[in-house]
Protein backbone atom coordinates (compact mmCIF):
# COMPACT_ATOMS: atom_id res chain seq x y z
CA UNK A 1 0.00 0.00 0.00
CA UNK A 2 1.51 3.60 -0.69
CA UNK A 3 1.67 5.51 2.58
CA UNK A 4 1.27 9.44 2.76
CA UNK A 5 2.10 11.35 6.22
CA UNK A 6 -0.40 13.76 6.44
CA UNK A 7 0.24 17.08 8.08
CA UNK A 8 -1.01 20.00 6.07
CA UNK A 9 -2.15 21.45 3.00
CA UNK A 10 0.45 19.54 0.94
CA UNK A 11 -0.17 16.28 2.76
CA UNK A 12 -3.56 16.59 1.76
CA UNK A 13 -2.89 16.89 -2.08
CA UNK A 14 -0.34 14.35 -1.94
CA UNK A 15 -2.75 11.62 -0.49
CA UNK A 16 -5.51 13.09 -3.48
CA UNK A 17 -3.02 12.88 -6.22
CA UNK A 18 -1.55 9.14 -4.63
CA UNK A 19 -5.50 7.77 -4.90
CA UNK A 20 -6.31 9.33 -8.86
CA UNK A 21 -2.32 7.74 -9.74
CA UNK A 22 -4.20 4.64 -8.31
CA UNK A 23 -6.91 4.67 -10.03
CA UNK A 24 -5.62 5.62 -13.69
CA UNK A 25 -3.69 2.65 -13.47
CA UNK A 26 -6.64 0.55 -12.63
CA UNK A 27 -8.55 2.32 -15.34
CA UNK A 28 -11.16 3.94 -13.55
CA UNK A 29 -13.48 6.03 -15.05
CA UNK A 30 -13.54 9.79 -14.55
CA UNK A 31 -17.17 9.99 -12.57
CA UNK A 32 -15.08 7.25 -9.89
CA UNK A 33 -11.49 9.14 -9.54
CA UNK A 34 -13.80 12.35 -8.75
CA UNK A 35 -15.45 9.82 -5.79
CA UNK A 36 -11.84 9.15 -5.39
CA UNK A 37 -10.29 12.34 -5.32
CA UNK A 38 -13.25 13.69 -2.76
CA UNK A 39 -13.29 10.88 -0.56
CA UNK A 40 -9.41 11.16 -0.22
CA UNK A 41 -9.86 14.84 0.45
CA UNK A 42 -11.86 14.76 3.24
CA UNK A 43 -10.18 11.73 5.27
CA UNK A 44 -6.98 13.91 5.13
CA UNK A 45 -8.18 17.18 6.11
CA UNK A 46 -10.37 15.87 8.86
CA UNK A 47 -6.64 14.35 9.47
CA UNK A 48 -5.10 17.67 9.57
CA UNK A 49 -8.17 19.42 11.61
CA UNK A 50 -9.35 17.07 13.87
CA UNK A 51 -6.28 14.34 14.22
CA UNK A 52 -3.50 16.75 14.47
CA UNK A 53 -1.97 15.20 11.45
CA UNK A 54 -1.43 11.05 10.61
CA UNK A 55 -0.97 9.23 7.82
CA UNK A 56 -3.28 7.68 5.15
CA UNK A 57 -2.64 4.55 3.49
CA UNK A 58 -3.73 3.83 -0.21
CA UNK A 59 -4.06 0.30 -2.43
CA UNK A 60 -6.12 -2.17 -4.41
CA UNK A 61 -8.06 -4.64 -2.99
CA UNK A 62 -9.78 -8.03 -3.90
CA UNK A 63 -12.09 -9.86 -1.92
CA UNK A 64 -15.25 -11.98 -1.89
CA UNK A 65 -17.57 -9.14 -1.27
CA UNK A 66 -15.69 -6.47 -4.02
CA UNK A 67 -12.96 -5.55 -6.19
CA UNK A 68 -11.37 -1.69 -6.33
CA UNK A 69 -9.65 0.74 -4.14
CA UNK A 70 -9.35 0.91 -0.27
CA UNK A 71 -8.45 4.38 1.43
CA UNK A 72 -7.75 4.01 5.01
CA UNK A 73 -7.16 7.69 7.06
CA UNK A 74 -5.58 6.85 10.31
CA UNK A 75 -3.89 9.36 13.31
CA UNK A 76 -3.62 9.23 17.22
CA UNK A 77 -5.32 12.23 18.11
CA UNK A 78 -8.23 12.97 20.53
CA UNK A 79 -10.83 10.43 18.98
CA UNK A 80 -14.86 10.27 18.79
CA UNK A 81 -16.88 9.76 22.08
CA UNK A 82 -19.98 9.30 19.51
CA UNK A 83 -19.14 8.42 15.87
CA UNK A 84 -22.68 8.15 14.61
CA UNK A 85 -23.13 11.97 15.62
CA UNK A 86 -19.68 12.85 13.86
CA UNK A 87 -21.26 10.99 11.01
CA UNK A 88 -24.57 13.40 10.82
CA UNK A 89 -23.96 16.47 8.36
CA UNK A 90 -23.82 19.81 10.28
CA UNK A 91 -21.88 18.13 13.51
CA UNK A 92 -18.56 19.42 14.00
CA UNK A 93 -15.76 19.86 16.72
CA UNK A 94 -13.88 22.02 14.96
CA UNK A 95 -16.30 25.07 13.65
CA UNK A 96 -16.09 23.45 10.30
CA UNK A 97 -19.78 23.04 7.62
CA UNK A 98 -19.59 19.13 9.67
CA UNK A 99 -20.00 17.46 6.28
CA UNK A 100 -16.92 15.64 5.83
CA UNK A 101 -17.40 11.93 7.14
CA UNK A 102 -20.75 12.70 5.28
CA UNK A 103 -19.26 12.82 2.08
CA UNK A 104 -17.31 9.86 2.55
CA UNK A 105 -19.95 7.93 3.27
CA UNK A 106 -22.03 9.04 0.42
CA UNK A 107 -19.60 8.39 -2.12
CA UNK A 108 -18.25 5.13 -0.88
CA UNK A 109 -19.53 1.66 -1.00
CA UNK A 110 -18.27 0.17 2.47
CA UNK A 111 -16.92 2.81 4.97
CA UNK A 112 -15.98 1.65 8.44
CA UNK A 113 -14.93 3.62 12.10
CA UNK A 114 -13.05 2.93 14.85
CA UNK A 115 -12.43 5.88 17.18
CA UNK A 116 -11.26 5.83 20.98
CA UNK A 117 -11.11 8.77 23.28
CA UNK A 118 -7.48 9.34 23.78
CA UNK A 119 -6.60 6.59 21.13
CA UNK A 120 -6.96 7.68 18.03
CA UNK A 121 -9.27 7.22 14.88
CA UNK A 122 -8.93 5.09 12.12
CA UNK A 123 -11.43 4.94 9.08
CA UNK A 124 -11.84 2.83 6.12
CA UNK A 125 -13.56 3.56 2.76
CA UNK A 126 -14.27 1.52 -0.23
CA UNK A 127 -14.96 2.35 -4.21
CA UNK A 128 -16.08 -0.23 -6.45
CA UNK A 129 -15.60 1.16 -9.93
CA UNK A 130 -18.61 1.75 -12.03
CA UNK A 131 -21.44 0.81 -9.46
CA UNK A 132 -23.08 3.59 -7.52
CA UNK A 133 -22.86 3.53 -3.91
CA UNK A 134 -24.27 1.09 -2.25
CA UNK A 135 -24.95 2.46 1.18
CA UNK A 136 -26.71 5.17 2.64
CA UNK A 137 -25.79 8.36 3.91
CA UNK A 138 -27.02 7.47 7.12
CA UNK A 139 -24.27 5.54 8.75
CA UNK A 140 -21.89 3.02 8.54
CA UNK A 141 -23.08 -0.01 6.55
CA UNK A 142 -24.44 -3.08 8.58
CA UNK A 143 -24.30 -5.75 5.79
CA UNK A 144 -22.41 -8.78 5.75
CA UNK A 145 -18.40 -8.02 5.87
CA UNK A 146 -15.63 -9.47 4.38
CA UNK A 147 -14.02 -11.84 6.46
CA UNK A 148 -9.87 -11.17 5.95
CA UNK A 149 -8.65 -7.89 5.56
CA UNK A 150 -4.95 -6.62 5.70
CA UNK A 151 -2.44 -3.87 5.18
CA UNK A 152 1.29 -4.56 3.68
CA UNK A 153 3.76 -1.01 3.73
CA UNK A 154 7.20 -0.54 2.62
CA UNK A 155 9.69 0.85 4.66
CA UNK A 156 9.87 4.63 4.41
CA UNK A 157 12.19 5.43 1.40
CA UNK A 158 11.52 2.31 -0.50
CA UNK A 159 9.63 2.09 -3.73
CA UNK A 160 8.53 -1.66 -2.66
CA UNK A 161 7.81 -3.36 -0.33
CA UNK A 162 9.53 -6.81 0.67
CA UNK A 163 6.59 -8.59 2.52
CA UNK A 164 3.15 -9.62 1.27
CA UNK A 165 0.36 -11.92 2.16
CA UNK A 166 -2.50 -13.99 0.05
CA UNK A 167 -5.51 -16.05 1.62
CA UNK A 168 -6.77 -18.65 0.05
CA UNK A 169 -10.22 -20.31 0.02
CA UNK A 170 -11.34 -24.08 -0.77
CA UNK A 171 -14.60 -24.83 0.89
CA UNK A 172 -15.26 -23.55 3.94
CA UNK A 173 -11.24 -23.85 4.92
CA UNK A 174 -9.69 -20.87 4.69
CA UNK A 175 -5.50 -20.64 4.22
CA UNK A 176 -3.42 -17.80 5.13
CA UNK A 177 -0.31 -16.60 4.91
CA UNK A 178 2.17 -13.33 5.54
CA UNK A 179 5.91 -13.49 4.26
CA UNK A 180 8.78 -11.04 5.22
CA UNK A 181 11.47 -10.93 2.37
CA UNK A 182 14.93 -10.96 4.12
CA UNK A 183 15.91 -7.11 4.17
CA UNK A 184 13.76 -4.72 2.27
CA UNK A 185 13.53 -3.52 -1.01
CA UNK A 186 13.59 -4.87 -4.72
CA UNK A 187 15.39 -8.23 -3.65
CA UNK A 188 13.44 -8.92 -0.44
CA UNK A 189 10.32 -8.49 -2.58
CA UNK A 190 11.07 -10.48 -5.33
CA UNK A 191 11.19 -13.87 -2.37
CA UNK A 192 7.76 -12.38 -1.50
CA UNK A 193 5.96 -12.55 -4.54
CA UNK A 194 7.99 -15.82 -5.52
CA UNK A 195 6.71 -17.20 -2.06
CA UNK A 196 2.59 -16.34 -2.34
CA UNK A 197 2.84 -17.88 -6.08
CA UNK A 198 4.28 -21.01 -4.62
CA UNK A 199 1.18 -20.74 -1.64
CA UNK A 200 -1.25 -20.75 -4.13
CA UNK A 201 0.35 -23.31 -6.23
CA UNK A 202 0.68 -26.15 -3.46
CA UNK A 203 -2.07 -24.49 -1.29
CA UNK A 204 -4.36 -28.20 -1.67
CA UNK A 205 -1.43 -29.60 0.06
CA UNK A 206 -1.00 -30.08 3.84
CA UNK A 207 0.11 -26.73 5.95
CA UNK A 208 3.62 -28.58 6.95
CA UNK A 209 4.33 -29.66 3.13
CA UNK A 210 2.68 -26.43 1.57
CA UNK A 211 5.18 -24.49 3.84
CA UNK A 212 7.89 -27.05 2.77
CA UNK A 213 7.28 -26.27 -1.04
CA UNK A 214 7.76 -22.75 -0.08
CA UNK A 215 11.09 -23.37 1.93
CA UNK A 216 12.65 -25.14 -1.24
CA UNK A 217 10.78 -23.19 -4.13
CA UNK A 218 12.76 -19.54 -2.03
CA UNK A 219 17.11 -21.24 -2.68
CA UNK A 220 17.10 -19.46 -5.39
CA UNK A 221 15.81 -16.02 -4.05
CA UNK A 222 17.64 -14.64 -0.49
CA UNK A 223 14.85 -16.42 1.29
CA UNK A 224 12.12 -15.36 3.61
CA UNK A 225 10.78 -15.64 6.87
CA UNK A 226 6.86 -16.97 5.97
CA UNK A 227 4.17 -18.33 8.24
CA UNK A 228 1.16 -20.25 7.15
CA UNK A 229 -2.37 -20.71 8.94
CA UNK A 230 -5.31 -22.37 8.17
CA UNK A 231 -9.11 -23.02 9.50
CA UNK A 232 -11.82 -25.56 8.56
CA UNK A 233 -14.87 -24.88 10.58
CA UNK A 234 -15.50 -28.58 11.13
CA UNK A 235 -12.40 -29.29 13.43
CA UNK A 236 -12.56 -26.20 15.30
CA UNK A 237 -8.48 -26.04 14.93
CA UNK A 238 -6.14 -23.28 13.69
CA UNK A 239 -3.56 -25.28 12.09
CA UNK A 240 -0.30 -23.12 12.45
CA UNK A 241 3.45 -23.92 10.80
CA UNK A 242 6.32 -20.85 10.35
CA UNK A 243 9.72 -20.47 9.54
CA UNK A 244 11.71 -17.19 11.33
CA UNK A 245 9.43 -14.23 12.79
CA UNK A 246 6.45 -13.69 10.93
CA UNK A 247 4.17 -14.03 13.98
CA UNK A 248 0.67 -16.03 14.36
CA UNK A 249 -2.37 -15.19 17.27
CA UNK A 250 -5.61 -16.34 17.70
CA UNK A 251 -7.66 -14.07 19.94
CA UNK A 252 -10.95 -15.96 21.05
CA UNK A 253 -13.23 -15.19 23.57
CA UNK A 254 -11.30 -12.01 24.73
CA UNK A 255 -7.88 -14.18 25.51
CA UNK A 256 -4.83 -13.50 23.12
CA UNK A 257 -3.01 -16.90 21.96
CA UNK A 258 0.82 -16.31 20.52
CA UNK A 259 1.55 -19.32 18.18
CA UNK A 260 4.96 -21.16 17.99
CA UNK A 261 6.97 -20.62 14.87
CA UNK A 262 10.24 -22.24 14.21
CA UNK A 263 13.45 -20.76 14.13
CA UNK A 264 15.40 -20.47 10.48
CA UNK A 265 14.82 -18.36 7.14
CA UNK A 266 12.77 -20.13 4.76
CA UNK A 267 14.89 -21.17 1.41
CA UNK A 268 18.58 -21.29 3.58
CA UNK A 269 18.14 -23.13 6.51
CA UNK A 270 14.82 -24.74 9.29
CA UNK A 271 14.70 -27.12 11.54
CA UNK A 272 12.46 -29.89 10.55
CA UNK A 273 9.26 -28.09 9.75
CA UNK A 274 5.85 -28.74 12.46
CA UNK A 275 2.39 -27.28 12.73
CA UNK A 276 0.71 -27.07 15.91
CA UNK A 277 -3.14 -27.27 16.50
CA UNK A 278 -4.97 -24.51 17.95
CA UNK A 279 -8.63 -24.38 19.51
CA UNK A 280 -10.66 -22.35 17.40
CA UNK A 281 -14.30 -21.57 16.97
CA UNK A 282 -14.91 -17.83 16.52
CA UNK A 283 -12.26 -14.77 16.42
CA UNK A 284 -9.30 -13.19 14.78
CA UNK A 285 -6.86 -14.79 13.31
CA UNK A 286 -3.62 -12.15 12.67
CA UNK A 287 -0.17 -12.70 11.36
CA UNK A 288 2.24 -10.42 10.84
CA UNK A 289 5.81 -9.23 9.85
CA UNK A 290 8.22 -8.20 12.65
CA UNK A 291 7.95 -4.92 11.35
CA UNK A 292 4.99 -4.56 14.27
CA UNK A 293 6.06 -4.60 17.77
CA UNK A 294 6.09 -8.10 19.50
CA UNK A 295 4.22 -6.26 22.18
CA UNK A 296 1.15 -5.32 21.00
CA UNK A 297 -2.11 -5.88 22.87
CA UNK A 298 -5.80 -5.39 21.97
CA UNK A 299 -6.67 -4.18 25.34
CA UNK A 300 -7.36 -0.53 25.07
CA UNK A 301 -9.84 -1.20 22.17
CA UNK A 302 -13.32 -1.82 23.17
CA UNK A 303 -15.06 -3.75 20.28
CA UNK A 304 -12.14 -4.22 18.00
CA UNK A 305 -13.60 -7.45 17.00
CA UNK A 306 -16.62 -5.89 15.34
CA UNK A 307 -14.62 -4.27 12.86
CA UNK A 308 -13.12 -4.76 9.26
CA UNK A 309 -10.49 -7.47 9.21
CA UNK A 310 -8.62 -4.29 6.95
CA UNK A 311 -9.33 -1.59 9.97
CA UNK A 312 -8.24 -3.98 12.54
CA UNK A 313 -4.85 -4.30 10.52
CA UNK A 314 -4.62 -0.85 9.86
CA UNK A 315 -5.28 -0.07 13.71
CA UNK A 316 -2.24 -2.45 14.51
CA UNK A 317 0.00 -0.90 11.93
CA UNK A 318 -0.56 2.61 12.98
CA UNK A 319 0.19 2.26 16.83
CA UNK A 320 2.36 -0.88 16.93
CA UNK A 321 4.75 -0.30 13.77
CA UNK A 322 8.23 -0.09 14.45
CA UNK A 323 8.89 2.28 11.60
CA UNK A 324 12.47 0.96 10.39
CA UNK A 325 11.21 -1.90 8.54
CA UNK A 326 8.37 -3.13 5.84
CA UNK A 327 5.09 -3.90 8.11
CA UNK A 328 2.18 -5.89 7.00
CA UNK A 329 -0.41 -7.43 9.26
CA UNK A 330 -3.40 -9.97 7.84
CA UNK A 331 -6.07 -9.87 9.66
CA UNK A 332 -8.89 -13.00 9.53
CA UNK A 333 -12.44 -13.33 11.27
CA UNK A 334 -15.25 -15.85 12.08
Amino acid sequence: MKSVGVNDQSGVAEARRAVTDLAQRMGFNETDKGKLALVATELSTNLVKHGSGGEILVGAYDDSESQGIEILALDKGAGMSNVAACLEDGYSSAGTAGRGLGAVVRQSHFVDIGSWPGVGTAVLARVVPGNAPSIKPSGVPTSSAPTWGGVSVAKAGEDVCGDAWSVSNTGDVRTLLVVDGLGHGPDAAEAAVEAVRLFHRYNGHTVTNLLDYIHGGLRATRGAAVSVARFDPATKNVNFSGIGNVAGVVITAGETKRMVSMAGTAGFNTRKIRAFDYPFAQGLIILHSDGLASSWTVDRYSNLAALHPSLIAAILYRDFTRGRDDATVLVAKW
